[in-house]
């Protein structure tokens, strides 16, 4: 089937339309897993899964030592210069083997003491042990999916997301029906050793093109360039879903559990629609403002993408708002404590979605400290401002402190790539006048 001539001009369109297919695909299959989940372990179980998901965020970064975004920049500079990209992945090997065993021993060693420091409970020991298992398997299809990114690979990559998708779907729902919460939890564990199947079977062929496997030798020739990256994604992927357990936590200590179900399950819906840029943001902005050295370029850019996307979520959210009722009885019935955290989600993933266009040129110019600065903020408002709101909003205090932190996150990104731009005109000005 052919695009229609006015998206098939457009690359960001090419990207966003190609993508919506998978991710309508995604919403659909994940409101029918979601009910079922609501039903049958209610909103004690809901909360649960969110700590399992959050540590398996977690260990995404960990396992690889946050290389995902630098394997993404480099391979988009240099995949056709074979010697660099040797250098890259031998480094990349040493770092994923370091990362992937430290996370799996702590794991099995630790297991114990995160299961009462998460749960309050012994009964999930089970599940970090296999999580120490699975923790390799979660490092070579995070850097396998960076090569897919970092070529720009949209159609292989929206393939790759809807097979491990339905698959690690058929597993949850087995995992449900035998097991109940026990079985979704261990599903949910052995969902990247699915998707790295599924990769190996879309991507293998074409992997070997990029990735030098008889030339690895096991330098270190990138390690202060990835050591950039590991700090920021142990910022941004580590720190926040660290704060996110512990907010959780909070809420089921101040209020209840089933408030911090309400909270796990209106981030859930949140994080389904925010999927839909996540690829945009990885195939296309990362690459694209790696190669981008001007201002004006840079500008026109952002222009583009944001005339491009945030007409087609803000339209989205206006309707997820105006539905929400109709969404709560579809997806989660009884969850009536989620219907006034709706608002402020959806108008703090707006805000959030056009600070994020902009600060990817922190990941794709290594402007680490700018990064760092800005995430340790950002993430230290939501924590304290949801610590504040929460004594008098009770759990839409949390929502709205993930407003407040977004629109304080945006203005000082504006601000600091502003600065950056300006700075750089400054030094090619001095150089001309040398």
């Amino acid at each position: 089937m052919r695009l229609p001539k006015f998206i098939g001009n457009n690359i960001v369109l090419k990207i966003t339309s190609l993508n919506a297919l998978v991710i309508a695909v995604r919403l659909i299959v994940s409101a029918i897993i979601q009910r079922l989940l609501a039903v049958m372990v209610g909103e004690a179980g809901i909360a649960s899964i969110g700590q399992v998901r959050n540590v398996m965020a977690m260990l995404s970064s960990t396992a690889t030592l946050g290389t995902f975004n630098g394997v993404v920049k480099y391979v988009a500079e240099f995949k056709k210069d074979q010697p660099e990209l040797s250098k890259l992945f031998s480094t990349v090997t040493v770092f994923m083997v370091i990362g992937a065993l430290c996370s799996a021993v702590v794991l099995f060693i630790g297991a114990s003491f995160f299961s009462n420091y998460l749960f309050n409970t012994s009964d999930y020991i089970y599940i970090f042990q296999l999580l120490a298992v699975i923790v390799p398997f979660i490092a070579i299809g995070r850097v396998v999916n960076a090569v897919v990114s970092g070529l720009s690979d949209y159609k292989r990559y929206a393939k790759i997301e809807l097979i491990s998708y339905i698959l690690g779907t058929i597993a949850l729902v087995i995992g449900l029906y035998s097991s109940e919460l026990k079985g979704v939890l261990i599903a949910i564990a052995f969902a990247p050793v699915i998707q790295l199947i599924v990769l190996a079977f879309v991507f293998g062929k074409i992997l070997k093109t990029y990735v030098p496997f008889k030339s690895l030798n096991l330098n270190l020739f990138y390690r202060n360039k990835l050591l950039a990256f590991t700090l920021m994604s142990f910022i941004s992927t580590f720190l926040l879903n660290y704060i996110e357990l512990n907010i959780r936590t909070l809420v089921a200590d101040e209020l209840n559990i089933n408030e911090a179900g309400y909270w796990t399950a209106v981030t859930f819906i949140s994080k389904n629609y925010m999927v839909f840029a996540t690829g945009l943001f990885t195939l296309y902005v990362l690459p694209k403002f790696a190669s981008i050295h001007t201002k004006l370029e840079f500008k026109n850019e952002v222009l583009n993408i944001y005339k491009t996307i945030l007409p087609i979520f803000g339209l989205g959210m206006i309707l997820v708002y105006v539905f929400r009722n109709y969404i709560i009885e579809l997806i989660y019935p009884d969850f009536t404590g989620m219907e006034p955290l709706f608002k402020w989600q959806l108008l703090g993933d707006f805000i959030r979605l056009g600070a994020l266009v902009l600060s990817h040129q922190f990941l794709a110019k290594r402007m680490v400290k700018s990064f760092v600065i800005t995430e340790i903020i950002s993430i230290g408002l939501f924590f304290v401002l949801s610590k504040v709101f929460i004594q008098s909003y009770g759990t839409e205090g949390i929502v709205i402190a993930h407003f407040v932190r977004y629109i304080i996150y945006f203005i000082m990104v504006i601000f600091i790539i502003k600065n950056y731009f300006d700075n750089k005109k400054e030094k090619f000005d001095d150089g001309e006048n040398m």
